[in-house]
C-alpha cells in the first residue's frame, strides 16, 4: 500500500527514508507560550486534555504507547480493535486519547479508564475514549519526519479511516489569536500552534507552542497532611518540582479531589512513607507525612508566587505518562 507516494511532489519523495518499522520513537514536544500571534505559515489545533499516545502498528502486531513508553494496550481495547481494522499495517501515528464531560475533555473522567488493565473491565467501565490523531511518522517502510507537516496531516487523511473511537484533529489555518479567544470562551484547555512547513522533531521544539487559557504544572507528590474534621484520607498534597537534582517544594494543594480518592490514594500513600522529607527547601507543615517522591500529579493554579508556591492550586489527575525526573517549573515564554 504504497500509492500515496504517487500524490507526493518529486521534491517530497526525495525527504522519504527508508526506515524498518521502529521499536520506538520519542513525540514531538511543545513549548509553553504567552505570545500568541496570527501566521499564514502556521496551523491551530485544539489542545485537548487527555493522555497522550504513539501508536505503532507492524503486521498484525499493534502496540499503543504513552510518551514515557507505557504500555497502554489493555486499557483501550477498543481503540486497539479500531487500529486492526485499518487497512494499512504499517505505520506510526501521535494522537492524544480523551474521555468528555458535557461536551469538554475531561482528564478526571478519563482516569477512570487509565487505572484499568483489564481489557473487558475498560469495555464495561461505562467511560467512552476516543483517540483524536494528529500526526503520522512512519509509513510504509519510510520515516516520514522531513516532511511538512500539512504533508503528513494529508497523509493521515489518505491512509486511515476515521470512525469512532479513532478521530482526525481538525486544525485552522493562520489565525491564532481570534481562535485562542474562542477556545478560552468554550471552556477548553487551549490551543496547539504548529509551525506548518516544519518537519517532525523527536523532541520539545520551537515549532509546536502551547497557548494555555489557564494554567497548569505537573508536580511531583511529596508528601501529604492529616485530614481534619470528618474529611477522610489526607487533607492536602505536599507537590514539588526538580530544578537540576534538587526537588523543590512547591506547596500544598487541599482541593479537587473526590471522597473516593482521598480514602483509595491514602492506601496508596502509606506504602511510601519516609521518615525524612524529599523536597530541598523546607515544609512548614507541622502534621505533615512525607512519602517516596514517585507519582506526578497535574494541578491547576492561577500563579506562581514569589516565593515560588502555587497560588489557589487544584488536583485535577494523577499522570502516569510522565516520567518523575522530567517535571520542572514550566515557564511560559514571553512571560
Amino acid at each position: 500500500m504504497t500509492e500515496w507516494r504517487d500524490r507526493l511532489s518529486a521534491q517530497e519523495r526525495e525527504r522519504l527514508a527508508d526506515q524498518p518499522h521502529p521499536d520506538w520513537t520519542a513525540p514531538m514536544l511543545a513549548t509553553l507560550t504567552d505570545a500568541r500571534f496570527c501566521d499564514p505559515d502556521w496551523l491551530f489545533e485544539r489542545k485537548l486534555d487527555g493522555e497522550r499516545a504513539l501508536c505503532f502498528r507492524d503486521g498484525d502486531r499493534i502496540r499503543l504507547l504513552t510518551r514515557n513508553r507505557k504500555d497502554i494496550v489493555e486499557t483501550y481495547p477498543e481503540i486497539i480493535d479500531a487500529l486492526a481494522g485499518q487497512a494499512c499495517r504499517d505505520f506510526v501515528i501521535d494522537g492524544e486519547i480523551v474521555a468528555f464531560r458535557n461536551g469538554r475533555t475531561s482528564f478526571s473522567r478519563l482516569q477512570q479508564r487509565m487505572g484499568i488493565s483489564d481489557p473487558q473491565e475498560a469495555r464495561d467501565s461505562g467511560v467512552a475514549v476516543y483517540f483524536y490523531l494528529f500526526d503520522i511518522l512512519h509509513l510504509d517502510g519510510y520515516s516520514l519526519d522531513d516532511l511538512a507537516l500539512r504533508t503528513r496531516k494529508s497523509l493521515l487523511r489518505q491512509v486511515l479511516r476515521f470512525e469512532d473511537p479513532l478521530r482526525y484533529t481538525p486544525h485552522r489555518n493562520g489565525d491564532g489569536e481570534a481562535f485562542f479567544d474562542e477556545a478560552c470562551s468554550r471552556g477548553w484547555e487551549g490551543l496547539i500552534a504548529k509551525n506548518a512547513a516544519r518537519g517532525y522533531r523527536h523532541s520539545r521544539s520551537r515549532d509546536w507552542l502551547k497557548f494555555k487559557c489557564d494554567r497548569r504544572q505537573e508536580l511531583v507528590i511529596g508528601g501529604f497532611t492529616a485530614p481534619k474534621g470528618t474529611r477522610k484520607g489526607f487533607g492536602a498534597l505536599l507537590v514539588g518540582y526538580y530544578e537540576g537534582d534538587s526537588l523543590r517544594y512547591a506547596g500544598k494543594v487541599g482541593t479537587g479531589f473526590n471522597e473516593a480518592f482521598l480514602t483509595d490514594f491514602r492506601r496508596q500513600l502509606d506504602g511510601q512513607v519516609r521518615k525524612t522529607a524529599p523536597f530541598d527547601d523546607p515544609v512548614d507543615e507541622a502534621d505533615a507525612t512525607f512519602v517516596t517522591p514517585d507519582i506526578v500529579g497535574e494541578f491547576g493554579f492561577t500563579e506562581w508566587t514569589q516565593d515560588g508556591k502555587l497560588r489557589h492550586p487544584r488536583f485535577l489527575g494523577l499522570r502516569r505518562d510522565k516520567e518523575v525526573g522530567d517535571v520542572v517549573r514550566e515557564t511560559p515564554e514571553g512571560s
